[in-house]
């Protein structure tokens, strides 16, 4: 279900300066993660931006976690 979930991030690097959108459209990953981040909920956000979905919103939370779970190598 996750990888089918992350199919809604988007890149197009002709739109939003290549940034990771949802399904094509212009509503940008960090848009929909500052709107959680500020205390937005789900449901408001819809209310905002009524062509997502809650799926969309967790395609944008999965990919935030993805991107921030890779190893770190520490140079000696």
């Amino acid at each position: 279900m996750e990888i089918n979930l992350l199919q809604r991030i988007t890149f197009n690097p002709l739109q939003c300066g290549g940034k990771p959108c949802i399904r094509g459209m212009r509503i940008r990953v960090s848009d929909i993660l500052q709107l959680l981040g500020n205390g937005l909920s789900n449901d408001k956000i819809m209310e905002e931006f009524p062509d997502i979905t809650n799926e969309d919103i967790q395609a944008c939370l999965i990919y935030a976690a993805s991107k921030m779970n890779h190893a770190v190598v520490k140079a000696a």
